[in-house]
């Protein structure tokens, strides 16, 4: 599979973004690459296509299953394992955003209760009592938020961020 000019521009840039992410570059540049293609790929056409090695596509593939953004599809009459992400921008950000939540955002709220329910908590003093619920008041009502947001249609999502930027010009115009 041969790249055409602004695809390849589209696939380099998210390598690059991903490792600001904190995702490897390989396994940002795979998933570009599934994404825009639109099908299934087998792990020799993204090879050839990225021109990387074997192994790194190997171990992207296993990190994007992981993260629940690929799939294994069977081709009637072919043995290798293809691969395909879904094609609709807006359900593979929300599984970014659940993947993300699950792995770094719930582990910290555990965190923070645990920290309150502590036998050990009555040794801090009061402002950092009173910081530590804070924060923990602040993410589970940002993680209440995010699980509605995400529960609602992509077309009613758009409306409600187009409301957001509206009421936030009105609020600075003032």
């Amino acid at each position: 599979m041969k790249l055409n000019p602004v695809a390849q521009r589209f696939v380099l840039h998210w390598g690059k973004m991903g490792s600001k992410w904190g995702v490897n570059r390989t396994v940002a540049q795979t998933h570009a690459l599934l994404y825009l293609a639109g099908k299934p790929l087998h792990a020799e056409e993204i090879v050839e296509t990225l021109a990387v090695a074997r192994s790194n596509v190997s171990n992207s593939l296993k990190e994007l299953q992981s993260w629940n953004l690929i799939k294994v599809i069977h081709v009637l009459g072919d043995r290798r394992d293809h691969f395909e992400t879904s094609t609709d921008v807006w359900e593979l950000f929300k599984v970014v955003v659940r993947e993300r939540k699950e792995r770094e955002f719930d582990p910290t709220v555990a965190v923070l209760k645990e920290c309150l329910a502590s036998p050990d908590i009555d040794k801090e003093d009061s402002a950092t009592r009173k910081r530590i619920k804070d924060t923990l008041v602040l993410m589970e009502s940002l993680s209440s938020w995010g699980d509605e947001m995400l529960r609602l249609e992509p077309k009613t999502l758009m409306k409600i961020m187009k409301l957001g930027a509206k009421i936030q010009n009105l609020i600075r115009s003032k």
